[in-house]
């Protein structure tokens, strides 16, 4: 990039600035001025040649070597392109172009096609401006090139960030090594700001409080190992604040599902791979695999409920019916069920006629000697089943302990440790018989509506063959 040690001296010396005597003391303190520019022209990355006011080269890198095959002892001094490194009949119009620059102030960008030492042409993009000399008027031009397909490249890697940073439809977070988010786009942003504040900086288990531990172990291997193969789910929960519901409904709410890649990012200047951290592109999936996760249960349950009658319908015992009804519920759905019936000359009274076991799971059979009576206290949810004629939904406070949940169960006369529960009436032509309540364990999620319809279809089974069971008794 650079002229000999005398080119360069009598460059610096004469024609670039001109006007500049010379001195011993000028020439001691000029030639490692010299060296210094040498030796920083030909460190840098982009090709670069400059030109004095009468059009000879007085500068020439070794990038400008590695594009072209000239080296800087041939192509310094040489007056213009021509003849050598653009063919003579661009030669005018290339030495015109480059040369204007000098009138005007300002950066030019031009493409010229030049010629390689090799013979071959090579299509470059040049910038270039005028230099001042030391009496302020033009007194030559330096011209920066590349090729143009590296600096295409380049744009297009610089237009990828833009537009993904800018409104991409997934979100895109950089992660720095410690996993704290450095970048993030809008997309993300408004993903990750859910529970309040910029995701900038803040660790990521001040953003998300369940999947934080996947995600976070996702991006140590990609740091370790590099990128991951394929995408990948994660279910997250957003921080919030304590009154916010976990769940609103199935598109709404903290619980989202993310799909995921990632990439590990590294630097291209350094000489060994350092990571600089992880980029995560999420996408939210939540409301698709909501739907489907509904799907799902809707087929399984709609495919017990066809198994239920086919199993019933071999019972030569109506009770035995009726408690086949009730083991197909249970498959996937609670954890215990219990059958209260009113008595059959008293309705005032429930009497608890089936169970399942109280300790390890098993199926619901009949209690012996007929059952005994279950002292419901005012207000119990399975007397407001009776009352409504319909499904009650109940569970114990969010804030209690495995103490207070065998409190809670054990007061409203049903097996110990439970905390969701839902009763909902048995009828048969047009008649109240009893209560039959679904019961679920602290680590399974409360019951809902769909939930409801689907005991509510069970029950009437159910109800049907114990009505049965009654008729024949009598």
């Amino acid at each position: 990039m650079s002229a000999s040690k005398s080119e360069t001296s009598e460059a610096a010396d004469s024609s670039w600035p001109p006007g500049r005597g010379g001195t011993a003391q000028d020439d001691t303190v000029s030639e490692p001025c010299s060296e210094l520019l040498a030796a920083l022209l030909d460190g840098m990355d982009a090709a670069l040649c400059a030109f004095a006011a009468d059009g000879t080269i007085t500068h020439w890198n070794r990038e400008a070597e590695r594009i072209l095959g000239w080296s800087p002892d041939e192509a310094v001094g040489r007056r213009g392109f021509t003849g050598w490194a653009v063919r003579r009949a661009d030669a005018d119009e290339v030495e015109r172009r480059l040369m204007a620059v000098m009138a005007a102030p300002g950066r030019q960008v031009d493409e010229f096609a030049l010629l390689r030492k090799d013979g071959g042409r090579v299509l470059v993009r040049i910038q270039s401006a005028r230099v001042l000399g030391a009496d302020g008027n033009p007194a030559g031009v330096y011209c920066a090139f590349s090729e143009v397909h590296a600096q295409i490249d380049l744009e297009r890697s610089i237009a990828l960030s833009e537009a993904l940073f800018d409104d991409a439809s997934w979100g895109v977070v950089l992660v720095d090594v410690d996993l704290r988010p450095t970048t993030v786009n809008g997309y993300a942003e408004r993903a990750l700001a859910a529970g309040g504040g910029s995701p900038l900086g803040r660790p990521l288990g001040e953003m998300l409080v369940d999947g934080v531990e996947q995600l976070e172990s996702s991006l140590h291997h990609v740091l370790a190992e590099g990128a991951q193969g394929g995408l990948s789910e994660l279910w997250v929960t957003l921080a919030g604040s304590a009154e916010e519901p976990a769940r609103a409904g199935p598109a709404v709410g903290r619980r989202r599902c993310w799909r995921s890649g990632f990439l590990r990012l590294g630097s291209p200047l350094a000489e060994e791979p350092v990571p600089l951290g992880v980029a995560w592109l999420f996408h939210d999936i939540t409301e698709s695999r909501l739907a489907e996760q509904e799907a799902d249960r809707l087929r399984f349950r709609a495919g017990q409920l066809h198994r239920a009658g086919r199993a019933a319908a071999e019972c030569e015992d109506p009770t035995a019916a009726a408690m086949t009804y009730l083991d197909f519920a249970l498959a996937g759905f609670a954890d215990h069920v219990v059958v209260d019936l009113f008595e059959p000359v008293d309705g005032g009274r429930l009497i608890r006629a089936a169970a399942t076991p109280a300790g390890a799971p098993g199926p619901c059979l009949p209690l012996t000697g007929g059952g005994a009576p279950i002292p419901y206290p005012p207000g119990h949810p399975a007397l407001q089943a009776a009352d409504r004629t319909g499904s009650v939904r109940a569970s114990a406070p969010g804030t209690a302990s495995g103490a207070e949940f065998a409190k809670w169960s054990k007061d409203r006369r049903w097996p110990r440790d439970m905390a969701h529960a839902l009763c909902t009436v048995l009828r048969s032509r047009g008649r109240t018989l009893g209560v039959v309540t679904f019961l679920r364990g602290a680590s399974r999620p409360a019951f809902e509506r769909p939930d409801a319809v689907y005991a509510e279809s069970m029950s009437s089974l159910t109800a049907s063959s114990l009505d049965m069971a009654s008729l024949v008794a009598g």
